[in-house]
């Protein structure tokens, strides 16, 4: 049966408390989407916020970012009094300012902290996750020693123990969380501080190669990223015990999990570490399928969506074919002046994921406004021969494309359901500043936007059966 479902990361909901949260918004959302008809609700990485306030970058492989956890629910405890959070109430302006919800934060969750007492479910915790808390709390006391290691913990519990709350909630109405986990780890960050085993290092411990893009038509020089290489050879002697740790973790925190840079698991680019530019990188056999194996093995079949965007060589499709996951397809990505694109809708197998954007792309709405006419005369082509009603509105029409494509799983950006233009944006890739900001208003959440998504979700999802039905009967006849 085909799905479809969402993506609105955490830090996009409304909330009193300047950045989205654990809320009662975030409850309304799940309700929200239930009553629209939707199965899934895609979100970005929950882990602590790192360089350029980007999820990708965390502390921790394990942690959650404090800034998630819903100050309301503190006083509901009986840990802090409503005068305690009204000062730190802000005014929902659309986008998130990180250092004020930091500062707001931090008060808050000190003053909750002197007024905790470690229970039981608190003791629980401690002992479940000690294989990555202590360390974790003992990294963020080195950063900040004015802070003690119990109240990093502490913090945890408190994300921990909300989080799966409203996971709870959602299944409860029948929406899964679909979640997303980074190949790379931050240089910075724990994994990479207690564990240079498991990274290429050279004799002082630093890493030797750090991982990036070559140069292409985009970059001339490729692209340089400051994460540490996994030395994969290590990794498959602990039969890829931490991974398997880390992946587990995920999937306590989420139903579906998104391999973000799948093909790094077939090969992936490593440069010199001294190097400022990638001219001097090279490609590198990844763990290839014995991974999934050993995945399969240690955790059972699990719901993953593999990020399998950029180029990609025969291999990395082998590896895709072999895994059985779905892929991503994306529509922004098709319409290349009469380009005969991979992601055109008719080119789609039933077994992938189909958005009209992703959290590194532009909105529908803005997309289209740096179309090339030649371009837009060839998306104005392809939707007249298509069996969608055309709704006189770009986001909406490419919303309808995706709807009625063979694929099993259509995931829709909240903005692109809107018609958000370019300030609805969530991150634009090699660049710093102004990312992972923008947030919706509670009052966009109208009831007509609701309906338009039931209506549009249940008119193509219908449509898209039929059309398989046929296509099935024909090949029969055949």
């Amino acid at each position: 049966m085909k799905t479809s479902g969402v993506l609105l990361p955490v830090f996009s909901l409304p909330s009193s408390y300047g950045i989205g949260c654990f809320s009662k918004e975030a409850y309304k959302f799940v309700d929200f989407l239930a009553e629209a008809g939707q199965q899934y609700w895609q979100i970005l990485p929950l882990g602590t916020i790192g360089a350029g306030n980007s999820p990708y970058l965390s502390y921790s492989s394990f942690a959650g970012s404090v800034y998630y956890i819903d100050p309301e629910q503190l006083v509901e405890e009986g840990l802090l009094k409503e005068k305690d959070i009204l000062p730190y109430r802000q005014e929902n302006k659309g986008k998130v300012d990180y250092d004020k919800v930091w500062e707001g934060r931090e008060k808050i969750l000190k003053k909750a902290y002197m007024k905790f007492r470690p229970n039981d479910a608190y003791k629980k915790f401690k002992k479940d996750n000690e294989g990555w808390l202590d360390e974790y709390a003992e990294f963020m006391n080195e950063k900040d020693p004015a802070l003690s290691e119990e109240f990093f913990k502490f913090c945890q519990y408190l994300f921990l123990k909300q989080w799966l709350s409203l996971k709870g909630y959602a299944n409860e109405k029948g929406i899964k969380i679909i979640g997303d986990i980074p190949f790379y780890v931050a240089l910075e960050g724990t994994a990479f501080h207690y564990h240079k085993e498991l990274f290429k290092t050279d004799k002082d411990g630093n890493a030797s190669v750090v991982g990036g893009c070559p140069p292409d038509a985009f970059a001339k020089d490729g692209q340089v990223w400051s994460n540490p290489v996994y030395d994969w050879d290590y990794h498959k002697k602990t039969n890829y015990e931490w991974w398997m740790n880390r992946l587990e973790h995920n999937f306590l925190l989420y139903d579906v999990l998104r391999l973000d840079h799948f093909r790094g698991f077939d090969e992936y680019f490593e440069i010199p570490a001294k190097d400022e530019t990638a001219v001097n990188g090279e490609w590198v056999k990844g763990p290839g399928y014995e991974f999934f194996e050993v995945m399969k093995k240690t955790l059972g079949e699990k719901d993953v969506i593999a990020e399998d965007l950029g180029f990609l060589t025969d291999n990395v499709h082998k590896l895709l074919s072999d895994t059985k996951y779905p892929g991503m397809k994306v529509l922004e990505f098709a319409f290349g002046a009469w380009d005969d694109s991979i992601y055109l809708p008719h080119k789609y197998p039933e077994n992938c994921v189909v958005y009209t954007g992703t959290h590194d792309n532009d909105t529908v709405q803005g997309w289209f406004e740096d179309l090339s006419e030649d371009d837009k005369k060839f998306l104005d082509h392809y939707l007249e021969y298509s069996t969608i009603e055309r709704t006189g509105k770009i986001h909406l029409d490419l919303a309808s494309l995706a709807l009625e494509s063979r694929a099993d799983r259509v995931i829709i950006p909240l903005q692109d359901y809107m018609g958000v233009g370019k300030e609805g944006r969530i991150n634009t890739p090699s660049t710093v500043g102004g990312n992972w900001e923008w947030r919706v208003k509670e009052e966009q959440l109208t009831d007509e936007l609701k309906e338009m998504i039931k209506l549009l979700t249940k008119k193509y999802r219908t449509r898209a059966e039929e059309i398989a039905k046929q296509e099935k009967e024909e090949l029969n006849k055949n």
